[in-house]
C-alpha cells in the first residue's frame, strides 16, 4: 500500500503552528483552577486570528517579492513609460480635463428666456455636451447612453439585482454563522466598520437642488417649444413627434429610444463637420422661400385690388340707384292735385237770409 502524502508545514512561516511557541505553551495556573471552555474558545479564536495574519504577511511579502522582480520591472516600464503607455496616460488627462470643463459649464446662463425667466445650469451643460466641445466627453457620454439601452432590452437587469443582492447576504450570512460556530467570533462582524457611512445633509440639499434643477430644465424647455419660442426647434420636434407617431406601429420604445438618442447626438455633429454647406443651403432655401412669400403676396394683393375695385363698383352701382330712387320719391306731391273746379262756388248772398228762409220752409211740413 502506497503511504499517505505528507504536508511539511514550516514553522517560522507559521510560528502559530509550532508547538515550541510561547503562544501555544500552557498558561501557568494553579492546579485547582480547570481551564473554562470560554478560554479555550478565546485562546482558539486568537490562534485563528493569529494564523490569518501570518497568511496575510506571507501573501503580502510573496507579492512584494513578485513586484520587485526585475523582469516585471522591466515589463512595467515598457508599457507604464512606453509609447503605449504615454499614449493612454495623456489621452486619460485629456478625458479627465474635458469632464472637469464640462461639470464647471454648469452655470446658469446670460441670457433668459422669451418671459424673461432665468434659466437653469443645466442649458448650458447640455449645449456644451450637444455640441461637441468636448468631444472625448460627449463620445463617453453617448457610448454609455447606448450601451444602457441595448442592456435594458437584453439584460434583465432587475433579476440581476436581485441575484447579487441574495449572493451577497447568504455570503455574509453564512460567512459570520460560520464564524460563530468554529472560533467563537463571527468573521462578517470583523470587517464592521467602526461607524456607517451617510450622507451628509450638504451633500443631500446639493443633491436635490441638481435634481429640481433638471426636471425645471424639461420643464421650460417643453413650454418653449410648445409656444414657438424658437420657431426652428418647434418644426424640428413637430416633425419628429410626427415621424415617432407613424414608427411606434412597428419599432419598439428601446428602438425608438436609439433612434431619438442617435439623432441627438449625432445631428449636431454632422451639422458641426459640414456647417459651410448646410448653411448655404439654408440660406438658399431662405431666399427661395422669401421670393415665394413675395410672389404670393404679390398675387394676394393683386386679387385683394381687384376684389376692392369690384366691390366698390358695386357700391357705386347701388348706391346710383338708391340715389335715383330717393330723388323720384321726392319729386312726387304728399296728395293729390287739387284743382280750382274741384271746389263749389263761393255764396254770392247774405248768410242770415238763406238761413231764415229755410227755415220758414221747414216749419209748416213739422206741424203737417
Amino acid at each position: 500500500m502506497s503511504e499517505a502524502p505528507r504536508v511539511d508545514l514550516n514553522p517560522t512561516v507559521f510560528p502559530d503552528l509550532d508547538p515550541s511557541a510561547p503562544s501555544n505553551q500552557p498558561s501557568t495556573r494553579s492546579a485547582g483552577q480547570p481551564q473554562t471552555n470560554g478560554t479555550a474558545n478565546g485562546n482558539l479564536a486568537q490562534s485563528a486570528q493569529k494564523a490569518g495574519n501570518s497568511i496575510l504577511e506571507t501573501a503580502q511579502h510573496a507579492m512584494n517579492s513578485a513586484a520587485s522582480h526585475p523582469s516585471v520591472q522591466s515589463a512595467k516600464d515598457t508599457v507604464v513609460n512606453g509609447p503605449v503607455g504615454q499614449n493612454v496616460q495623456a489621452e486619460a488627462s485629456k478625458t479627465r480635463d474635458e469632464f472637469a470643463d464640462l461639470a464647471n459649464s454648469r452655470q446658469t446662463p446670460d441670457y433668459k428666456a422669451a418671459t424673461g425667466q432665468n434659466l437653469t445650469h443645466y442649458h448650458s451643460m447640455f449645449y456644451r455636451l450637444l455640441s461637441w466641445k468636448n468631444p472625448r466627453a460627449t463620445g463617453i457620454a453617448f457610448a454609455a447612453t447606448v450601451l444602457f439601452i441595448f442592456a435594458a432590452r437584453y439584460l434583465n437587469i432587475i433579476r440581476y439585482g436581485l441575484k447579487l443582492l441574495y449572493i451577497t447576504l447568504g455570503a455574509t450570512t453564512s460567512a459570520e454563522v460560520a464564524g460563530q460556530l468554529a472560533f467563537g467570533r463571527g468573521l462578517t462582524s470583523q470587517f464592521r466598520p467602526r461607524q456607517y457611512f451617510t450622507i451628509p445633509k450638504a451633500s443631500l440639499e446639493r443633491l436635490l437642488d441638481d435634481v429640481e434643477q433638471l426636471i425645471n430644465f424639461f420643464v421650460i424647455e417643453s413650454q418653449r417649444i410648445v409656444f414657438a419660442e424658437n420657431v426652428y426647434a418647434t418644426g424640428a420636434a413637430f416633425f419628429a413627434s410626427l415621424i415617432s407617431y407613424f414608427l411606434i406601429k412597428f419599432v419598439p420604445f428601446w428602438g425608438l429610444t436609439l433612434i431619438a438618442t442617435l439623432v441627438t447626438y449625432l445631428a449636431p455633429l454632422i451639422y458641426i463637420q459640414n456647417k459651410e454647406v448646410i448653411d448655404a443651403q439654408l440660406e438658399k432655401g431662405r431666399q427661395i422661400a422669401s421670393q415665394q412669400a413675395t410672389q404670393i403676396k404679390g398675387l394676394a394683393n393683386q386679387h385683394a385690388g381687384n376684389a376692392v375695385k369690384t366691390v366698390q363698383g358695386y357700391t357705386q352701382q347701388a348706391t346710383a340707384k338708391a340715389q335715383e330712387t330717393v330723388n323720384q320719391y321726392r319729386g312726387r306731391s304728399a296728395s293729390p292735385e287739387v284743382k280750382k273746379e274741384d271746389f263749389p262756388a263761393a255764396p254770392r248772398h247774405d248768410l242770415a237770409s238763406e238761413t231764415t228762409l229755410r227755415d220758414e220752409k221747414l216749419v209748416p211740413q213739422t206741424a203737417l
